[in-house]
């Protein structure tokens, strides 16, 4: 059931209001705050967000609900895992074009990591730094809380109205063609791609818009997957319920910190009719899943340990 929006504009009062407490309370001890975090990822990030244009309303969040404020702190989160935590190589990031893009990934690690290492690579590796709206499963929205998060550091439901905006307005939108099907993949089914859809194709012939291919080497690791009840996840009304070992164990409910490698793929562009029929569609899409395949097989033997 979706969030009522009267309620997502009481917590999004709340916490601001505690924003504001906080700053009154603390005094200096916010901005201490972030000279620890930028000295611990070698750079303050405030720099990179302002020089990333912003169509900002009166309210001071975007058409979209993109609030700089939470954007910020959401970026520092996000920039020790990049930096800190999985270490995150990024190749070939200079291959991506100015103006809008689609970024097909692959997808994988029972939640949604690789997304955010994608976004915080676009924001801290890239020159111009760029915020990256990844196009979000609409089951998600529908938590508690997690709709109005996601609206606040620049996340869009994923459907084509939404989509075809952003496009238009030359932002970089990030999509994931297999689905909650890759994310949930069980470990024996890791780095192959699963089917991939058919929108992102139709989206990137109708916009005229390059799609740049990316590889995500290292999530399948981070939560090692050995099941998948589908039966349980339908009663739940979940895309999946994953069996996973690791969170019976002292700590393991977090992520594996293996070692994250992005490789960012030539610009690859399609013509034609968007309406066309799926066939001829989906010769264009093999196209694109065939070059994240091999980019992934690259990765995976160039490697020489999931940790380091």
């Amino acid at each position: 059931m979706a969030t009522n929006p009267r309620a997502l504009a009481r917590i999004d009062s709340t916490v601001r209001g505690a924003s504001g407490l906080l700053r009154r309370v603390l005094g200096t001890a916010e901005q201490s705050l972030e000279d620890l975090l930028a000295r611990m990822l070698g750079e303050p990030l405030v720099d990179r967000l302002r020089r990333v244009p912003m169509a900002l309303g009166g309210s001071g969040v975007d058409p979209f609900g993109l609030d700089p404020q939470w954007a910020k702190y959401a970026l520092y989160t996000v920039g020790l895992l990049h930096r800190r935590y999985f270490r995150t190589e990024v190749h070939g990031i200079e291959k991506v074009p100015e103006g809008r893009i689609l970024l097909i990934a692959n997808h994988s690690g029972q939640v949604p990591i690789d997304g955010a290492l994608i976004g915080a690579a676009m924001f801290m590796d890239a020159e111009p730094p760029r915020i990256v709206r990844a196009m979000v499963e609409k089951w998600a929205v529908s938590l508690p809380f997690v709709s109005l998060l996601f609206a606040r550091v620049g996340q869009v439901v994923g459907v084509q109205e939404n989509a075809k905006r952003l496009l238009a307005q030359g932002e970089a939108l990030l999509v994931f063609p297999e689905g909650t099907r890759g994310i949930s993949k069980t470990f024996d089914k890791r780095y192959k791609l699963s089917e991939f859809g058919l929108g992102f194709m139709r989206l990137a012939i109708e916009t005229n818009t390059p799609i740049v291919p990316v590889a995500v080497v290292g999530a399948e690791e981070q939560y090692i997957s050995v099941a998948n009840v589908e039966t349980l996840a339908k009663l739940l009304r979940m895309p999946a319920f994953p069996i996973i070992p690791q969170l019976f164990l002292p700590g393991g409910q977090l992520p594996l910190p293996t070692k994250y490698r992005l490789w960012f793929g030539e610009p690859m562009t399609f013509t034609g009719d968007p309406d066309d029929d799926d066939s001829i569609i989906d010769e264009k899409v093999w196209l694109v899943k065939q070059t994240i395949q091999s980019m992934l097989n690259r990765g995976l033997k160039e490697r020489s340990h999931i940790f380091w």
